[in-house]
């Protein structure tokens, strides 16, 4: 039996392209995981206060693809199953990703 040779190293476009597959794919699952987090769908809305705070944490969420900074482009409010729910869509300033995160209004009564 003859001994095996060892791999042929990987040249630099070979070596650039692989992580750029690999970048890609972390940016896929890191989109699926928003998706299911809170505000990601109207079944997982996040609860606030008042309208106002809307925008606010849309805002301060990071973009799922880049981690970039968001802009919240509209702010609308929709009834889904009889709930009414606000839904701010957002785009990423650095790459561009558009996303839409769901909001509860529950008014916490003061005793």
């Amino acid at each position: 039996m003859t001994p095996r040779r060892p791999p042929k190293p990987l040249s630099a476009r070979t070596e650039r392209r692989v992580d750029e597959r690999s970048l890609a794919r972390l940016a896929q699952d890191r989109v699926r995981l928003a998706k299911l987090s809170p505000g990601g769908a109207p079944d997982r809305p996040i609860t606030v206060e008042s309208s106002s705070l809307v925008e606010l944490r849309a805002s301060a969420l990071p973009c799922p693809r880049c981690t970039g900074e968001p802009r919240v482009d509209e702010h609308t409010a929709h009834s889904v199953d009889g709930e009414l729910l606000r839904a701010a869509r957002t785009s990423c300033k650095q790459c561009g990703f558009a996303r839409v995160v769901w909001f509860r209004i529950e008014q916490r009564l003061v005793n």
